[in-house]
Parts: structure tokens; sequence; C-alpha cells
């Protein structure tokens, strides 16, 4: 017999309340870790800049402000490591790109249509 806290009790489908969310249990229409990967809110503009502390003197080029969720920033991130041919991550709604690559994301994003801004110095 299965223990009750098992993974494998987690209902999935339910007439009283219809499809449930499997990661908080609850239906899908009140769920709320599906809003959590929502877009945050912007003011349409996505800015450039380059950051160093932190990085033992290297820089960063980090980008703020892009209006997709989860996935589109992966998918996004990907496309300009690959351009600039450098390493990088998302952290909390930024892309980290290793390198001062300024110049090139800033062309890279106005070709995909975005208003960009190149912030700091």
């Amino acid at each position: 017999m299965k223990p009750a806290n098992s993974k494998h009790n987690s209902v999935v489908y339910s007439t009283e309340h219809g499809r449930t969310c499997p990661a908080c249990g609850k239906p899908v229409a009140g769920c709320s870790c599906r809003q959590k990967n929502a877009p945050a809110k912007t003011d349409g503009i996505v800015r450039v800049g380059r950051l160093t502390k932190g990085c033992k003197g290297k820089g960063l080029s980090v980008i703020t402000g892009i209006p997709l969720d989860a996935d589109g920033l992966a998918a996004l991130a990907k496309q300009l490591k690959q351009k600039c041919g450098a390493g990088g991550t998302i952290r909390d709604g930024t892309v980290e790109i290793q390198g001062d690559h300024r110049d090139m994301l800033v062309d890279e994003l106005k070709k995909l249509g975005y208003t960009v801004k190149r912030s700091g110095g």
C-alpha cells in the first residue's frame, strides 16, 4: 500500500472542479503557480547595461525589461548567447551574458523588434 503523502495519489481530474494543477493541486482556473511564470510589467523598453560588481572585475552584459514569460526568456537568452559566442544565465527575469557585448545585443534586439536603450556608462 502507498503512503498517503505519495505524489502518485494526487488528483488529476475532479468532477467538482475540473482539471487541477499538478504542482499546487488547485483547479487550473485558480492556480497561482502558473501566474508566477507570467511576464513582469515593464515600461516597454528593453535596457542593456554592464555589470562588474561581484564578477571579480570581469564584465557582464545585463538585459532587463524583456516582456516574455520564463520559457520565452530562456529561448531568447539562448539565441543571444549563441550570437555573442559567450555563456550566460537568467536571473530574476534578467538575462546575463558574460563579457561586454552591449553593442551587439542592442543591434540584435532591435532586429527582433524591441525598443532598446543602452543603460549605464
